[in-house]
């Protein structure tokens, strides 16, 4: 049964809105601000793991 709620519960069968997965459907982080960095994507990490090219306060870095 589709409990409803934004896609794809609606219109795949297969998903529901409900339930500890339907969190990761739904979530759409915004900000990383304050975020610890082990949760942080590795491109985010403060230590810049992947060496890219990045400006931090005004400042270049990588």
């Amino acid at each position: 049964m589709v409990h409803g709620g934004p896609y794809p519960a609606t219109s795949d069968s297969r998903t529901t809105s409900v339930g500890t997965a339907a969190i990761h459907r739904f979530l759409r982080p915004v900000c990383y601000q304050n975020l610890p960095d082990a949760l942080r994507p590795e491109a985010l990490k403060e230590a810049n793991p992947l060496d890219l090219k990045r400006l931090v306060d005004g400042r270049r870095e990588g």
